[in-house]
């Protein structure tokens, strides 16, 4: 029988209790964007798993996105080599023909050094992610909703640490006359966010915000082939910081949903993003949070997007998202302390039981690159669980070189559109020239009061963008490969000529509230 059938992911091949081959175990693909979980303790085989998930759904078509915590992921760049243990488990499995091959990979990493720098504005990232990067306070969130909305309204682009410092430094200088519009800035926590900040920076966190922003469309790339393109996060470094590296994932995610539109449920997903290590998106996330993401992977199938939870641990992840996630991939778990003989229990109880074994008593007693295996079938629901051996990867198992790496990203598509910083005119700059205008009048007013003549000027009027006569709407993000995109922010801003004709405190009012609810996880659109 083949076991390479269309618009199926052969996952490995199940085996009965006597230890005798059962029936090959697939992923179709039209549930592929139902989400799932891959879980088990360490060098059970999760990162393998994670290869093979990858491979089959780009052999289909589908673009792949996942982070390379290790190093280990960056070889499916590369044609794999007849080893031992691999032609081992094709026999076992019956894999016949096992061809070795390579994939299309765009290696990605915030810092530029193993890949295409990634980047995002602050405006696009939003307060509430912001406050999740910086583990603001409540009262510490208020001042950045309010930032946010001053900036929006003002026509202030907030790109860069150095904008959203300027624009708190500004708000420090000023928060009384704010306070009485905008509501109460505290300046001891506009002092701790600029001390947040300050972390952020010597963490490597600015090298995230600026231009251009990262176009989504670019890590949803199909091959003329029609093969999809594996984007590869490389997050060694990036694990230094798993706020951070959370937090962008998050933010990534949020970004797939805001800019797709809706397909309903496709052949096959439009993209499947592998979200590694996924303890660290949940750890000590506020209510709040947990609801939103909650929503987004919910929403997201619709778009036409997989998410699968890869972590060591299923009550990593709460029972509210759990239950989102039809696919699941359970490796060993180990069952010593009362934590683990919980979570043993709890993974064996989300399976739809298999009268052939005791499914709590073979989580324990798996071997690597074994699994129990559960995907949906039929209209959507899950099949029985089956002990599984997983299939052998048909690229390489194990990291690139050096010089591979380099070969692969010189002849990336993306090659040259985020290599290069784009520094332009934002809130830093027009601060700082709102404040040379304003300090110029004080001084021309002072001069003429110095030679006997009566001031004609009536004191500078140093204003915030949007607060003042001459406010001009803040410029688009710059993202690669796009000179203007339209991107809604979830509002509209108010032309001159209506921002004239209201008053500040009913703008200030109603721009609020639209700034708190910009949108699931800071940048959904309404």
């Amino acid at each position: 029988m083949a076991l390479l059938q269309p618009g199926m992911l052969y996952l490995g091949t199940s085996r009965k209790p006597d230890d005798t081959l059962n029936k090959p175990e697939y992923l179709t693909l039209k549930y592929g964007n139902r989400h799932g979980l891959v879980t088990g303790a360490t060098g059970t085989g999760k990162t393998v798993t994670l290869q093979v998930l990858a491979e089959g759904f780009a052999a289909a078509g589908v673009p792949v996105f996942c982070a390379d915590i290790k190093g280990d992921l960056s070889g499916i760049a590369a044609r794999g080599e007849p080893k031992d243990f691999l032609l081992k488990r094709a026999a076992e499995i019956g894999l016949d023909p096992y061809d070795f091959t390579q994939y299309p990979v765009i290696f990605w990493d915030l810092y530029g050094e193993k890949g295409h720098r990634v980047r995002t504005t602050m405006s696009e990232m939003g307060p509430l992610l912001l406050s999740r990067l910086m583990n603001a306070t409540d009262a510490q969130e208020g001042v950045l909703n309010i930032a946010f909305k001053i900036a929006d309204e003002g026509g202030l682009p907030l790109l860069d640490l150095k904008d959203l410092r300027a624009l708190l430094t500004y708000m420090s200088e000023n928060a009384s006359a704010l306070s009485a519009t905008v509501g109460l800035i505290s300046k001891a926590s506009v002092g701790s966010i600029q001390r947040e900040l300050l972390i952020l920076e010597q963490q490597g966190a600015e090298q995230f915000f600026g231009e251009p922003a990262l176009k989504v469309t670019d890590i949803m790339r199909v091959t003329p082939e029609g093969r999809g393109t594996i984007s590869v996060l490389a997050a060694d470094k990036l694990m230094m910081n798993p706020r951070l590296y959370g937090t962008f994932l998050l933010w990534l995610l949020s970004e797939l949903f805001e800019e797709l539109p809706e397909v309903g449920d496709p052949d096959k997903p439009r993209l499947v993003f592998f979200f590694d290590e996924a303890h660290l998106l949940f750890k000590d996330a506020p209510k709040v949070l947990l609801e939103r993401i909650e929503q987004v992977v919910r929403l997201i199938r619709s778009k036409g997007v997989g998410v699968y939870f890869v972590t060591q641990n299923p009550l990593d992840v709460p029972e509210s998202v759990l239950a989102q996630l039809g696919n699941r991939v359970q490796h060993a778990l180990r069952a010593y302390t009362p934590r683990e003989q919980k979570a043993v229990k709890t993974a064996a109880d989300t399976f739809r039981p298999n009268p052939a074994f005791d499914c709590a008593a073979v989580i324990t007693q798996l071997s690597t690159g074994e699994a129990l295996v559960s995907t949906l079938e039929g209209k959507g629901s899950p099949a029985m669980v089956e002990r599984t051996l997983v299939r052998p990867p048909s690229a390489r198992v194990g990291p690139l070189t050096d010089a591979e790496r380099a070969q692969v990203m010189a002849q990336s598509p993306v090659a040259g559109l985020y290599d290069r910083d784009i520094d332009r005119e934002s809130a830093y700059e027009i601060l700082a020239a709102r404040a040379a205008k304003a300090a110029q009048a004080d001084a021309a007013r002072e001069a003429e009061t110095s030679d006997g003549q009566e001031s004609t000027t009536g004191g500078s009027r140093w204003t915030l963008p949007g607060f003042g006569d001459d406010a001009a709407p803040a410029p688009k993000p710059t993202r690669a490969g796009t000179a203007d995109r339209p991107r809604a922010t979830g509002y509209q801003r108010e032309t001159v000529v209506e921002a004239a004709m209201k008053t500040v405190a009913r703008t200030v009012a109603s721009s609020l509230g639209r700034a708190l609810v910009r949108g699931i996880l800071g940048s959904l659109k309404r």
